[in-house]
Protein backbone atom coordinates (compact mmCIF):
# COMPACT_ATOMS: atom_id res chain seq x y z
CA UNK A 1 0.00 0.00 0.00
CA UNK A 2 0.98 3.60 -0.63
CA UNK A 3 -0.31 6.51 1.46
CA UNK A 4 -0.75 10.24 1.22
CA UNK A 5 -1.37 12.14 4.42
CA UNK A 6 -2.13 15.84 4.13
CA UNK A 7 -2.61 18.34 6.92
CA UNK A 8 -4.81 21.24 5.89
CA UNK A 9 -5.27 24.51 7.77
CA UNK A 10 -8.57 26.02 6.65
CA UNK A 11 -10.06 29.44 7.12
CA UNK A 12 -12.64 29.46 9.91
CA UNK A 13 -15.28 31.05 7.69
CA UNK A 14 -14.81 28.36 4.99
CA UNK A 15 -15.57 25.26 7.10
CA UNK A 16 -18.85 24.43 5.37
CA UNK A 17 -17.30 24.93 1.94
CA UNK A 18 -14.22 22.81 2.58
CA UNK A 19 -16.17 20.00 4.26
CA UNK A 20 -18.53 19.81 1.26
CA UNK A 21 -15.48 19.85 -1.02
CA UNK A 22 -13.87 17.02 0.99
CA UNK A 23 -16.95 14.85 0.46
CA UNK A 24 -16.83 15.59 -3.26
CA UNK A 25 -13.10 14.83 -3.50
CA UNK A 26 -13.50 11.57 -1.54
CA UNK A 27 -16.27 10.42 -3.87
CA UNK A 28 -14.16 11.35 -6.91
CA UNK A 29 -11.08 9.49 -5.62
CA UNK A 30 -13.04 6.40 -4.58
CA UNK A 31 -14.24 6.07 -8.17
CA UNK A 32 -10.68 5.86 -9.48
CA UNK A 33 -8.65 2.69 -10.06
CA UNK A 34 -6.29 1.68 -7.29
CA UNK A 35 -7.87 3.76 -4.51
CA UNK A 36 -8.53 1.71 -1.37
CA UNK A 37 -9.72 4.33 1.13
CA UNK A 38 -10.16 8.09 1.52
CA UNK A 39 -10.72 9.64 4.94
CA UNK A 40 -10.88 13.25 6.07
CA UNK A 41 -10.60 14.03 9.75
CA UNK A 42 -11.43 17.32 11.45
CA UNK A 43 -9.46 18.19 14.57
CA UNK A 44 -12.13 18.36 17.26
CA UNK A 45 -10.21 17.44 20.44
CA UNK A 46 -6.90 18.15 22.17
CA UNK A 47 -4.86 16.69 25.02
CA UNK A 48 -4.35 18.99 27.98
CA UNK A 49 -0.71 17.91 28.32
CA UNK A 50 1.47 14.81 28.25
CA UNK A 51 0.80 14.01 31.91
CA UNK A 52 -2.90 13.76 31.18
CA UNK A 53 -2.07 11.22 28.46
CA UNK A 54 0.03 9.17 30.89
CA UNK A 55 -2.79 9.31 33.45
CA UNK A 56 -5.38 8.13 30.93
CA UNK A 57 -7.42 11.32 30.99
CA UNK A 58 -9.62 11.62 27.90
CA UNK A 59 -8.93 14.46 25.47
CA UNK A 60 -10.92 17.67 25.76
CA UNK A 61 -13.31 18.74 23.04
CA UNK A 62 -12.36 22.00 21.35
CA UNK A 63 -14.81 24.77 22.17
CA UNK A 64 -13.57 27.28 19.61
CA UNK A 65 -11.09 27.65 16.77
CA UNK A 66 -8.50 30.42 16.68
CA UNK A 67 -7.42 31.62 13.22
CA UNK A 68 -7.79 28.21 11.51
CA UNK A 69 -9.42 24.78 11.51
CA UNK A 70 -7.19 21.73 11.01
CA UNK A 71 -8.18 18.81 8.79
CA UNK A 72 -6.25 15.70 7.80
CA UNK A 73 -6.55 13.55 4.68
CA UNK A 74 -5.60 9.87 4.84
CA UNK A 75 -5.51 8.44 1.33
CA UNK A 76 -4.68 4.76 0.77
CA UNK A 77 -3.89 3.55 -2.74
CA UNK A 78 -2.42 0.37 -4.20
CA UNK A 79 0.95 1.83 -5.20
CA UNK A 80 2.83 4.90 -6.40
CA UNK A 81 1.42 4.57 -9.92
CA UNK A 82 -2.16 4.62 -8.65
CA UNK A 83 -1.28 7.76 -6.67
CA UNK A 84 0.21 9.43 -9.75
CA UNK A 85 -2.89 8.56 -11.79
CA UNK A 86 -5.24 10.32 -9.39
CA UNK A 87 -3.08 13.28 -8.35
CA UNK A 88 -3.13 15.10 -11.70
CA UNK A 89 -6.90 14.91 -12.37
CA UNK A 90 -7.59 15.71 -8.71
CA UNK A 91 -5.49 18.87 -8.85
CA UNK A 92 -6.96 19.91 -12.20
CA UNK A 93 -10.49 19.52 -10.90
CA UNK A 94 -10.25 20.83 -7.31
CA UNK A 95 -7.12 22.99 -6.85
CA UNK A 96 -8.70 26.45 -7.16
CA UNK A 97 -11.54 25.60 -4.78
CA UNK A 98 -9.08 24.13 -2.24
CA UNK A 99 -6.75 27.10 -2.23
CA UNK A 100 -9.47 29.64 -1.51
CA UNK A 101 -10.36 27.68 1.66
CA UNK A 102 -6.82 27.28 3.02
CA UNK A 103 -4.65 29.60 5.09
CA UNK A 104 -1.44 27.98 3.83
CA UNK A 105 -0.31 25.18 1.52
CA UNK A 106 -0.95 21.71 2.97
CA UNK A 107 1.75 19.63 4.59
CA UNK A 108 2.01 16.44 2.52
CA UNK A 109 3.52 13.13 3.60
CA UNK A 110 3.89 10.28 1.10
CA UNK A 111 4.99 6.80 2.03
CA UNK A 112 4.64 3.07 2.19
CA UNK A 113 3.22 0.91 4.96
CA UNK A 114 6.19 -0.39 6.99
CA UNK A 115 4.68 -3.88 6.78
CA UNK A 116 5.20 -3.71 3.01
CA UNK A 117 8.88 -2.71 3.21
CA UNK A 118 11.73 -5.21 2.92
CA UNK A 119 13.70 -5.85 6.13
CA UNK A 120 16.55 -3.41 6.80
CA UNK A 121 19.97 -4.36 5.45
CA UNK A 122 21.87 -6.56 7.86
CA UNK A 123 18.80 -7.98 9.61
CA UNK A 124 18.23 -11.72 9.94
CA UNK A 125 14.74 -11.62 8.42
Amino acid sequence: MFYEICVYEAKIDRQDEIEALMKEVAEFYLGMDGVRDVRYIKRTHRQKDFNSVKEGIPPSELTRYVDKVTYVLILEVEDENAHANLAKPGIERFYKRWTRCLTTMPKIILGTDINDLPPPAGSDD
